[in-house]
């Protein structure tokens, strides 16, 4: 019988896609499905919205336990799904704010910059724990990656342990289809190629019935209506040569040239995932009220519960392993020469078929030069923010977010040594003590 844990199970509305999409694998009849959140409320209001997707799907065969303690419940399981959220809420002022003080003018702020790192630095040691929980209790678990930062979390887990895992984003699915919609082409016929890291990787190939549609896009750019559709990703399209998977909000912040001045920010970054200068930090605690609120609207029957498939990757794994129907996924994986001009021992973000047998990254090459440059600049971010949690070591913590691409555009080292241990102090009950 298959198991899959869910941790961080309170982000119920995530975790109703991702149930669906399991209960709507062909001929998956049963199984169990625990959830863990240390959230008692949210965590009990997960498990009803679960057992309600068994009673719409008509999957009764379906076991689900629920816990605030892990180890009571994920023992034995198949698959481990991590989608931790740690002190995201108490945290997000500190990270928008006081780097704003420096200048460091954030949208998203949980990946790299400030923001980033500090979510890295909070996230890992809590994830360092479940993985040793995971390795006691189902030391034969794939784990399947989805918390922020991507790339952190993964390499993190990679050090850690043996147990196979694999990051999963929608950035490249969901990009894939923008830009069949960009280009007026049926997405079915649409055939791209696509690599890097996690919400960097690269369309390298764009092409429609043997037609290269970048200069087909490039010409559309031209046009400043277009180009307000994604402002940022656009914008370096034209050049760099090639779009890339995240939003243009996201990418703004993962490169020094979007964001290091006001009048680039006024040009070139909108409202939204467009780019909006404290767009998650201003949002957050409404956004989570209202997820909180909807899930109440689908427990009393007032909003429908959409039983589609939400085109995360997770049960796509799930049904080729379980049921044995390979399918192609892109996951985050260590690179070990899949991108050869990429670090090694570094996570990368490449096609990977998926069987009974596991997940097999497909090698990809290597990346145009100057993509790869923007790439590995992120990739040492990473590398020294998880060296700093594994080891415990605030120096190394500070120096990634000195080779941080946007706040080494805006402060100088005496002024990002100054924010860090800003940072430090706002946020030392939520990252423990550091070396």
């Amino acid at each position: 019988m298959t198991k899959i844990s869910i941790i961080g199970a309170g982000s119920a509305v995530f975790t109703k896609n991702i149930v669906i999409d399991i209960l709507n694998i062909p001929n998956l009849d049963q199984g169990e499905i625990a959830l863990v959140d240390i959230d008692e409320r949210r965590l009990a209001l997960a498990h009803k919205l679960v057992l309600q997707c068994l009673e719409l799907t008509g999957k009764e065969n379906w076991r689900v336990k629920a816990s605030v303690d892990r180890r009571e419940v994920i023992g034995d399981s198949d698959f481990i799904i991590n989608q931790i959220e740690v002190a995201g809420l108490r945290t997000v002022q500190y990270e928008y704010e006081i780097p704003l003080k420096y200048g460091v003018k954030q949208c998203i702020g949980d990946t790299l910059g400030p923001g980033g790192l500090f979510k890295t630095l909070r996230t890992i040691p809590e994830w360092v724990a479940i993985v040793r929980d995971v390795e006691d209790l189902c030391p034969n678990a794939v784990i399947l990656n989805y918390t922020n930062p991507m790339s952190a979390v993964t390499l993190a887990t990679s050090r850690i342990t043996d147990l196979p895992v694999v990051g999963l984003c929608h950035s490249i699915q969901n990009t894939s289809h923008q830009l069949a919609e960009y280009l007026d082409v049926p997405y079915d016929e649409l055939k791209w190629r696509a690599g890097g890291i996690n919400h960097m990787s690269w369309f390298i190939e764009l092409a429609h019935h043997g037609e290269d549609m970048y200069p087909v896009l490039i010409e559309k750019a031209a046009d400043k209506t277009f180009l307000q559709k994604d402002p940022v990703r656009l914008d370096a399209m034209k050049y760099l040569g090639a779009f890339v998977s995240e939003s243009s909000g996201h990418f703004s912040e993962y490169i020094p040239y979007y964001r290091k001045r006001q009048d680039l920010i006024d040009e070139h970054c909108s409202t939204g995932y467009n780019g909006g200068t404290g767009f998650y930090a201003n949002n957050w605690p409404t956004w989570r009220r209202e997820s909180d609120e909807r899930i109440e609207r689908f427990l009393s029957g007032e909003e429908n519960i959409d039983l589609s498939n939400s085109g995360e990757y997770a049960s796509i794994i799930i049904e080729s392993m379980v049921m044995n129907q390979p399918s192609v996924i892109y996951g985050n994986v260590v690179n070990e020469g899949l991108i050869a001009n990429l670090p090694g021992d570094g996570v990368v973000e490449v096609a990977c078929l998926v069987d009974r047998n596991g997940i097999h990254p497909c090698k990809f090459g290597k990346l145009p030069e100057h993509l790869a440059a923007l790439c590995r600049s992120n990739m040492a971010f990473f590398e020294l923010s998880v060296q700093a949690v594994l080891e415990r070591d605030k120096e190394k913590a500070m120096h990634a977010l000195m080779v941080d691409p946007l706040t080494s555009a805006v402060c100088s080292l005496k002024e990002i040594e100054a924010m860090f241990h800003e940072l430090y102090e706002a946020e030392h009950d939520y990252i423990g003590t550091f070396k």
